[in-house]
Protein backbone atom coordinates (compact mmCIF):
# COMPACT_ATOMS: atom_id res chain seq x y z
CA UNK A 1 0.00 0.00 0.00
CA UNK A 2 1.35 3.43 -0.88
CA UNK A 3 -0.81 6.44 -0.10
CA UNK A 4 -0.70 10.19 0.19
CA UNK A 5 -0.78 10.09 4.00
CA UNK A 6 2.56 8.35 4.10
CA UNK A 7 1.10 5.00 5.15
CA UNK A 8 3.09 2.18 3.57
CA UNK A 9 3.12 -1.58 4.13
CA UNK A 10 0.52 -1.78 6.91
CA UNK A 11 1.19 1.43 8.70
CA UNK A 12 4.83 2.49 8.39
CA UNK A 13 3.90 6.13 8.48
CA UNK A 14 5.27 9.45 9.57
CA UNK A 15 2.87 9.19 12.53
CA UNK A 16 5.52 6.91 14.06
CA UNK A 17 2.93 4.25 14.87
CA UNK A 18 1.81 0.94 13.40
CA UNK A 19 -1.53 -0.79 13.99
CA UNK A 20 -1.03 -4.03 15.92
CA UNK A 21 -2.16 -6.22 13.01
CA UNK A 22 -4.53 -8.22 15.24
CA UNK A 23 -7.62 -7.59 13.05
CA UNK A 24 -9.63 -7.37 16.28
CA UNK A 25 -12.48 -5.33 14.76
CA UNK A 26 -12.67 -2.96 17.75
CA UNK A 27 -12.19 0.05 15.44
CA UNK A 28 -15.23 -1.01 13.41
CA UNK A 29 -13.17 -2.47 10.56
CA UNK A 30 -12.70 -6.13 9.73
CA UNK A 31 -8.92 -5.85 9.32
CA UNK A 32 -6.11 -3.42 10.11
CA UNK A 33 -5.50 -3.05 6.37
CA UNK A 34 -9.07 -1.83 5.80
CA UNK A 35 -8.66 0.50 8.77
CA UNK A 36 -5.57 2.09 7.18
CA UNK A 37 -7.40 2.54 3.88
CA UNK A 38 -10.19 4.39 5.71
CA UNK A 39 -7.62 6.51 7.56
CA UNK A 40 -6.22 7.49 4.17
CA UNK A 41 -9.67 8.47 2.86
CA UNK A 42 -10.45 10.46 6.00
CA UNK A 43 -13.24 8.15 7.14
CA UNK A 44 -11.23 6.95 10.14
CA UNK A 45 -8.61 8.48 12.46
CA UNK A 46 -5.65 6.67 14.02
CA UNK A 47 -7.23 7.35 17.41
CA UNK A 48 -10.21 5.15 16.40
CA UNK A 49 -7.93 2.16 17.04
CA UNK A 50 -8.04 1.26 20.77
CA UNK A 51 -4.34 0.36 20.60
CA UNK A 52 -3.28 3.74 19.19
CA UNK A 53 -0.59 5.74 20.92
CA UNK A 54 2.18 8.11 19.88
CA UNK A 55 5.68 7.52 21.17
CA UNK A 56 9.22 8.55 20.32
CA UNK A 57 11.93 6.09 19.35
CA UNK A 58 15.62 5.78 19.97
CA UNK A 59 18.05 5.71 17.07
CA UNK A 60 17.97 1.90 16.96
CA UNK A 61 14.18 1.81 16.65
CA UNK A 62 13.30 0.56 20.13
CA UNK A 63 10.22 2.39 21.34
CA UNK A 64 10.88 4.01 24.71
CA UNK A 65 7.71 5.68 25.95
CA UNK A 66 4.00 5.08 25.62
CA UNK A 67 0.75 6.61 26.76
CA UNK A 68 -1.00 3.91 28.76
CA UNK A 69 -4.77 3.54 29.10
CA UNK A 70 -6.42 3.92 32.50
CA UNK A 71 -7.91 0.44 32.03
CA UNK A 72 -6.87 -2.54 29.95
CA UNK A 73 -8.40 -3.38 26.56
CA UNK A 74 -11.25 -5.26 28.27
CA UNK A 75 -12.05 -2.30 30.52
CA UNK A 76 -10.48 -3.88 33.61
CA UNK A 77 -8.40 -2.05 36.23
CA UNK A 78 -4.79 -3.06 36.87
CA UNK A 79 -2.83 -2.56 40.08
CA UNK A 80 0.23 -1.04 38.38
CA UNK A 81 2.21 -0.79 35.14
CA UNK A 82 5.64 -2.41 35.04
CA UNK A 83 8.20 -0.01 33.55
CA UNK A 84 11.86 -0.63 32.63
CA UNK A 85 14.63 -0.61 35.21
CA UNK A 86 16.74 2.58 34.98
CA UNK A 87 18.73 2.70 31.74
CA UNK A 88 16.98 -0.35 30.24
CA UNK A 89 14.67 -0.54 27.24
CA UNK A 90 11.70 -2.44 28.68
CA UNK A 91 10.71 -4.39 31.75
CA UNK A 92 12.73 -7.60 32.01
CA UNK A 93 10.94 -10.76 30.98
CA UNK A 94 12.20 -14.15 32.15
CA UNK A 95 11.28 -17.07 29.89
CA UNK A 96 12.06 -20.78 29.61
CA UNK A 97 11.85 -22.46 26.18
CA UNK A 98 9.75 -25.64 26.19
CA UNK A 99 13.00 -27.48 25.47
CA UNK A 100 15.62 -25.84 27.66
CA UNK A 101 18.42 -27.59 25.74
CA UNK A 102 17.58 -25.33 22.79
CA UNK A 103 19.48 -22.52 24.50
CA UNK A 104 22.67 -24.56 24.13
CA UNK A 105 21.81 -26.13 20.74
CA UNK A 106 20.83 -22.81 19.17
CA UNK A 107 23.79 -21.07 20.84
CA UNK A 108 21.55 -18.36 22.27
CA UNK A 109 23.66 -15.66 23.89
CA UNK A 110 23.33 -12.04 25.10
CA UNK A 111 22.33 -9.68 22.31
CA UNK A 112 20.48 -12.35 20.29
CA UNK A 113 16.91 -11.75 19.11
CA UNK A 114 14.55 -14.57 20.07
CA UNK A 115 11.00 -15.21 18.85
CA UNK A 116 8.40 -17.36 20.58
CA UNK A 117 4.89 -17.51 22.00
CA UNK A 118 4.22 -17.69 25.75
CA UNK A 119 2.03 -20.79 25.65
CA UNK A 120 0.19 -21.77 28.81
CA UNK A 121 -0.19 -18.21 30.11
CA UNK A 122 -3.02 -17.47 27.67
CA UNK A 123 -1.30 -14.96 25.35
CA UNK A 124 -1.98 -15.58 21.63
CA UNK A 125 0.82 -13.34 20.32
CA UNK A 126 4.44 -14.39 19.57
CA UNK A 127 6.91 -12.03 21.25
CA UNK A 128 10.20 -10.67 19.97
CA UNK A 129 12.77 -10.57 22.76
CA UNK A 130 16.35 -9.32 23.06
CA UNK A 131 18.46 -11.58 25.27
CA UNK A 132 20.21 -10.03 28.28
CA UNK A 133 21.44 -13.31 29.76
CA UNK A 134 21.17 -16.97 28.74
CA UNK A 135 21.67 -19.53 31.50
CA UNK A 136 23.21 -22.69 29.99
CA UNK A 137 22.30 -24.80 33.05
CA UNK A 138 18.59 -24.00 33.49
CA UNK A 139 17.86 -22.74 29.98
CA UNK A 140 16.34 -19.55 31.43
CA UNK A 141 16.49 -16.48 29.19
CA UNK A 142 16.50 -13.03 30.76
CA UNK A 143 15.21 -10.68 28.08
CA UNK A 144 13.75 -7.34 27.09
CA UNK A 145 10.61 -7.19 24.95
CA UNK A 146 11.58 -5.23 21.84
CA UNK A 147 8.73 -5.99 19.41
CA UNK A 148 8.54 -7.04 15.74
CA UNK A 149 9.51 -3.65 14.33
CA UNK A 150 12.92 -3.81 16.02
CA UNK A 151 13.67 -7.26 14.60
CA UNK A 152 13.11 -6.40 10.93
CA UNK A 153 16.22 -7.17 8.93
CA UNK A 154 17.91 -8.88 11.88
CA UNK A 155 18.67 -12.55 12.47
CA UNK A 156 16.02 -14.09 14.71
CA UNK A 157 16.28 -17.37 16.63
CA UNK A 158 12.82 -18.95 16.80
CA UNK A 159 12.24 -21.09 19.92
CA UNK A 160 8.55 -21.43 18.86
CA UNK A 161 7.12 -21.64 22.41
CA UNK A 162 8.21 -20.88 25.95
CA UNK A 163 7.01 -20.79 29.55
CA UNK A 164 6.55 -17.23 30.85
CA UNK A 165 8.43 -17.42 34.15
CA UNK A 166 8.35 -13.83 35.36
CA UNK A 167 8.82 -10.09 34.94
CA UNK A 168 11.05 -7.57 36.68
CA UNK A 169 10.90 -3.79 36.55
CA UNK A 170 9.75 -0.58 38.24
CA UNK A 171 6.10 -0.38 39.33
CA UNK A 172 4.51 2.93 38.30
CA UNK A 173 1.01 4.24 37.61
CA UNK A 174 0.19 2.49 40.88
CA UNK A 175 -3.43 1.98 41.89
CA UNK A 176 -2.68 -0.78 44.44
CA UNK A 177 0.86 -0.92 45.78
CA UNK A 178 2.62 -4.23 45.10
CA UNK A 179 3.09 -6.32 48.24
CA UNK A 180 5.45 -9.22 48.78
CA UNK A 181 3.70 -12.59 48.69
CA UNK A 182 0.48 -11.29 47.14
CA UNK A 183 -0.97 -11.82 43.67
CA UNK A 184 -1.45 -8.62 41.68
CA UNK A 185 -2.82 -7.57 38.33
CA UNK A 186 -0.36 -5.57 36.26
CA UNK A 187 0.28 -4.36 32.74
CA UNK A 188 3.75 -4.99 31.25
CA UNK A 189 4.72 -1.65 29.76
CA UNK A 190 5.24 -3.04 26.26
CA UNK A 191 2.24 -5.38 26.10
CA UNK A 192 0.90 -5.22 22.52
CA UNK A 193 -2.54 -6.30 23.70
CA UNK A 194 -2.78 -3.85 26.64
CA UNK A 195 -4.31 -6.66 28.68
CA UNK A 196 -4.06 -7.45 32.38
CA UNK A 197 -1.53 -10.01 33.56
CA UNK A 198 -1.59 -11.51 37.04
CA UNK A 199 1.38 -12.74 39.01
CA UNK A 200 2.78 -13.40 42.46
CA UNK A 201 5.08 -10.65 43.74
CA UNK A 202 8.18 -12.29 45.22
CA UNK A 203 10.46 -9.24 45.50
CA UNK A 204 9.81 -5.59 46.36
CA UNK A 205 12.74 -3.19 46.78
CA UNK A 206 12.46 0.54 47.39
CA UNK A 207 14.84 2.30 45.00
CA UNK A 208 15.33 5.91 43.91
CA UNK A 209 13.54 5.08 40.65
CA UNK A 210 10.55 3.64 42.52
CA UNK A 211 9.44 0.18 43.62
CA UNK A 212 11.65 -2.46 41.99
CA UNK A 213 9.51 -5.61 41.78
CA UNK A 214 9.81 -9.15 40.46
CA UNK A 215 6.64 -11.07 39.60
CA UNK A 216 6.37 -14.78 38.86
CA UNK A 217 3.62 -17.40 38.22
CA UNK A 218 2.26 -15.29 35.36
CA UNK A 219 -1.28 -15.81 34.05
CA UNK A 220 -3.40 -13.67 31.75
CA UNK A 221 -6.86 -13.58 33.30
CA UNK A 222 -9.72 -11.15 33.79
Amino acid sequence: MNTSTGVNDMGNSRHNWDPPGKDCGLCGCRTCEIFLILVNTGDKKFSDCPFYYKQPETADGIEQEALFPKKDVLGKDYDFILHPLPGEISARKIVLPFRSDQVDKMKISPGDIVLGRPMGAGCPIPHVLKVIEADPVTGLLYTWVVGPKYSRGKKVKDVVAYHMIGFEGIARNIKREPQFGKRHTFLPGFCMMSINHTGLVNMVLTKKAGLHVRIENIIIIN
